[in-house]
């Protein structure tokens, strides 16, 4: 049986990236629905909130203002996740293990207009914050192990402030994720001789799940993917971090961002929320040549603006489960591509 023969009744599909499975249930998505919906929010949003802690000017709960900028701004996050002093001693005592992680935490804002987003930015706007996601990363992976650029978008996912931002938290550490991410590409760079992603992306290219395309960019929903429009961004060239791009390449990335959200804000004709981020290979002083960098895009929403899938019961307690299958998702997705 080959990936395209896979029926309809539930199967499991294994993520040789995240080293873990998901089972899929496309016949759930007949099932109706009687939960909670959210409605997405439908009031204007002005393009300066003299009440929103990003936008130019104004000044932060810490007290700091911030300066009148005109295109992207970064600053310390005024309530971080992470310190870079921390002065403590870890436990291992048995089944008592902790251990003190140091880190930081910087917010970048994409824009000063509080009302846009990347997805109504033109290139030259995103170009700037593939720059700044670059700039921070190189910055921070002097001093920090792993760099985590994100991004949420949107209330349902955990976003504070409608102005458009994201994060960037940087710690000693390597996270669980990317640190499976990591022993998956290395095991397969051994076993092959080739890395895993760039295998991947050859094997999806024009294929059932492929989303969008150029000649530098991949994107697809991934064959093992949980959410329901969850994409991967992939290089179709050999590069390892953010900071490791060339120009034309942030050109290019630049235009496949913008193309992928509106693309996303049109399966439901309304801001699609997410989280999304970077995964490229650590500072940890290796040249990482097993590594592809890579952005993940996390979607919650399944059947409408307002109705999300929830990781819950099943998920929380044995393994991530999906109902609508990638192949129809990426079907979806490619229909109203710009």
């Amino acid at each position: 049986m080959t990936p395209a023969d896979l029926p309809a009744t539930p199967h499991r599909r294994y993520d040789p990236l995240g080293d873990r499975w998901v089972l899929v249930s496309a016949h759930r998505t007949a099932r109706p629905w009687q939960g909670a919906e959210d409605r997405p929010s439908t009031e204007p949003v002005p393009s300066h909130d003299p009440d929103c802690y990003l936008c130019p000017g104004n000044t932060r709960a810490s007290g700091e203002t911030n300066p009148a900028y005109e295109g992207t701004f970064a600053f310390t996050n005024d309530y971080p996740a992470l310190l870079p002093d921390v002065d403590a001693d870890g436990v291992d005592d048995g089944l008592f293990r902790a251990e003190p992680q140091r880190g930081t935490c910087r917010v970048i804002c994409f824009s000063p207009d509080h009302a846009t987003h990347l997805a109504h930015m033109d290139p030259a706007g995103v170009r700037a914050v593939v720059d700044l996601w670059a700039d921070e990363t190189a910055d921070l992976g002097e001093r920090w192990r792993w760099v985590q650029v994100f991004e949420n978008r949107g209330q349902m996912m955990g976003a504070s402030n409608p102005h458009p931002h994201g994060q960037i938290w940087a710690g000693e550490a390597l996270p669980e994720d990317p640190a499976a991410e990591d022993a998956s590409q290395a095991r397969h760079l051994a076993a092959h001789g080739t890395r895993l992603l760039a295998d991947y992306a050859a094997a999806e290219a024009g294929g059932p799940r492929e989303v969008l395309a150029d000649e530098d960019w991949l994107v697809v929903v991934p064959f093992w993917a949980v959410w329901p429009f969850e994409t991967l961004v992939l290089p179709r060239f050999e590069v390892r971090r953010l900071p490791d791009l060339a120009p034309e390449r942030r050109d290019s990335l630049a235009v496949m961002v913008g193309r992928l959200i509106r693309t996303y804000d049109r399966v439901f004709d309304s801001p699609f929320p997410y989280s999304m981020g970077w995964h490229g290979a650590p500072f940890d002083g290796t040249a990482g040549e097993h590594w592809t960098l890579h952005a993940h895009f996390y979607p919650p929403l399944l059947r409408s603006a307002s109705v999300r899938k929830f990781m819950v019961g099943y998920e929380l307690l044995a393994e991530a489960q999906r109902d609508l299958t990638a192949e129809a998702a990426a079907d979806r997705l490619r229909s109203l591509v710009d």
